[in-house]
This record gives structure tokens, sequence and C-alpha cells, in this order.
């Protein structure tokens, strides 16, 4: 295993109560979610979301010699044990919602969208769970600046692109390969197509599948879609 391990300092930070209001079943969860299912010395680590035993993604960056998993900075890594390795952190981790998944995962430009759009509400919200299928700031920098200035000053467009990209429910990559269209929440159906083991959506390939949520799933496109 590789355990991102934080410290009692870290535990010190979270808010008066926190641990004490949670179920065990919750708890559980959240130790969980500080554990990966393989041994990752810090020379294997690489940035990107890494699955937890948990189910639920964790991000981690690397800017020089800094490492990040979400929000929380390891400050000493590699600490040897006999089944795997531990990783120091200052920060409590907590499965994130599609919108923090999104901004841990360095999606900008969506979520500058989504913000900008008034639906950060809905994607943060527990319930009802949705699946996103998430542009990387790459797919939005194939877009001409002049549709993207005209997005912004109209919200309504902007929403109604963006909940294109949007479905409702989780929906894992096994069962939107047997699909050939799904409704997405603009009203508009998006066309699936699976091709030499790849998925498309209208065209745009499915680069990262099932990086899930708190609230949901998200599959990482290399285009932005845009409704009919």
């Amino acid at each position: 295993f590789t355990v991102f391990a934080p410290t009692d300092d870290a535990f010190a930070k979270l808010p008066a109560g926190t641990l004490a209001g949670l179920s065990n079943d919750q708890l559980a969860t959240i130790l969980k979610y500080h554990v990966v299912g393989k041994e990752l010395p810090s020379t294997a680590l690489t940035a990107g979301p890494a699955k937890t035993v948990a189910d639920y993604a964790a991000f981690v960056t690397i800017t020089g010699s800094t490492v990040k998993v979400n929000t929380a900075t390891v400050t000493t890594a590699d600490v040897e044990a006999s089944n795997g390795v531990i990783h120091v952190i200052d920060t409590v981790l907590l499965p994130p919602n599609l919108v923090e998944a999104a901004t841990y995962g360095g999606f900008t430009k969506l979520v500058a969208a989504v913000t900008k759009a008034g639906l950060a509400d809905a994607l943060t919200a527990a319930t009802p769970e949705k699946t996103v299928f998430a542009p990387t700031d790459a797919a939005f920098a194939k877009v001409p600046q002049a549709t993207l200035d005209a997005l912004a000053a109209d919200p309504a467009k902007l929403k109604a692109v963006l909940l294109y990209h949007v479905v409702q429910g989780s929906v894992a990559s096994g069962d939107v390969v047997k699909l050939t269209s799904a409704k997405t929440l603009n009203g508009a159906n998006v066309a699936i197509k699976v091709q030499d083991g790849s998925v498309f959506l209208n065209g745009a390939k499915v680069v990262t599948p099932d990086v899930k949520a708190s609230n949901g799933i998200i599959h990482v496109i290399d285009s932005v879609i845009v409704p009919p």
C-alpha cells in the first residue's frame, strides 16, 4: 500500500467536532481515502488522479520538488514499511465533490466557466449524482478565442454548452461503452461511439475515464463538445 499520512497537527487543523460527528463508515471512508492499493515511492508518483482504496480519486500535483495531494503538501516522503510506503502530509484529505475534483485536477478553464455560468452549486450538491465529461485546459485552447469570448459574454449560452457535458447519475465507463447516445442536462443527446478501444463523444475522445468524486464521476475528454 501507499499511505498519505496526516500528522497530528494536520488533524488539529480540522474544525472542532468534525471527526466526532462522523459515523464509523464515514470515518472509514475518509481513512481509506488516504490509501492507494499499491506501493508508490516518490519516484513512482506522477501528476494526475490516483485511485484510492475508498474508490475516490486523489489528485497529485508536482511542482519542482513540491508534491501535493489535493491541497495537502507532502512534508516527508518515502517512509518505508514492510508492506508499503508512507508519505507524510500536512492536511487531512476529504473526498472531493465534482467541482473540487476539477479544481485539484487542474481544469482551470472548466472551473472558471462553471462558476461564471452559475453551475457551481449544482455540481457541488451531494445529490443527485452527476457524470461530467470534463474538457481539459488544452481542449478549451482548441476553441477559437472569439467563441470563448462570446460565451463568456452570454452566461445563458455558456450554461447550455456546459450542461451538454453533464449527464444525470453516476455513469461509469463500463456502462458508457454500452450506449450509443446519452441525454445530457442540456436536454440534447450526445452521441457515443467506441472505436479501436477508445470512447468518443461527438468526436471528443475520453482520455481518462472513471475519476470518481463524492457526488459523481468525471470522464476527461480532449475537446469541448457543442450542442446541436
